[in-house]
């Protein structure tokens, strides 16, 4: 009988030429061919300067954007997500406020770590449900690497209900809604709407909203 692997023994990271996801690969080689100078391959996990052991927050969002990590190889550095997102993490003390949407720019984490629950960019931004779980296996194996963990922020449904499974539980234990707080496996996670440009024009999530998140999750962590 097979077994399933623990997380301290699954990659923490694809190989820039992971060929698990056959949509996704092909999507991949058809972005290389037209913009050979992009990224254009799975986005690996932005970390602190100190490092996977210092990680105590850690952001959970859905798939690289075309035109921006998919572009960059930054996670949230190219779009719209990542201005609200970076000057958020900043305002509670989670980045310095360096962020320019260029991978030079200076900017760092501070104890936070940033990480997508599928690692490629998918079509129309929508990854399917084996897409999904086949790419847990990566965030299951990156959240192993963070000894100090505490808290999960998740962006949307998807990255919610991807975070819920990798802690070991199943997402209706766990109900995602906007700044909704459930304790997941020893780990608190806090949920938002995906901080995407048609979330905020929308108004299905305003700047105030986002805030309120990050409070609370800032707040649970000064505890």
């Amino acid at each position: 009988m097979s077994s399933t692997p623990a997380p301290e023994n699954l990659p923490a990271e694809p190989s820039r030429d992971c060929p698990l996801c056959p949509r996704l690969v092909a999507f991949r080689e058809e972005w290389r061919a037209k913009e050979p100078d992009w990224h254009n391959a799975p986005v690996p996990t932005l970390l602190p300067p100190s490092g996977a052991g210092a990680v105590r927050l850690l952001i959970a969002g859905l798939a690289p954007g075309l035109r921006g990590a998919n572009r960059t190889g930054r996670p949230f550095t190219g779009d719209y997500a990542g201005d609200l997102l970076y000057a958020t993490l900043a305002r509670y003390g989670f980045a310095n406020d360096r962020f320019a949407a260029r991978t030079d720019d200076g900017l760092e984490l501070i104890d936070t770590a940033i990480v997508n629950a599928v690692r490629c960019v998918p079509p129309q931004n929508k990854p399917v449900g084996a897409e999904i779980n086949t790419c847990r296996q990566f965030f299951s194996g990156r959240m192993a690497t963070f000894p100090k963990l505490a808290a999960v922020v998740t962006l949307g449904r998807i990255a919610h209900d991807s975070t819920v499974r990798a802690l070991g539980e199943r997402p209706s234990a766990a109900p995602f809604g906007h700044n909704a707080h459930h304790m997941v496996g020893g780990i608190a996670v806090f949920s938002s709407y995906h901080c995407s440009r048609y979330n905020t024009n929308t108004g299905r999530l305003t700047e105030a909203m986002f805030h309120d998140v990050f409070e609370n999750a800032a707040a649970f962590l000064k505890r």
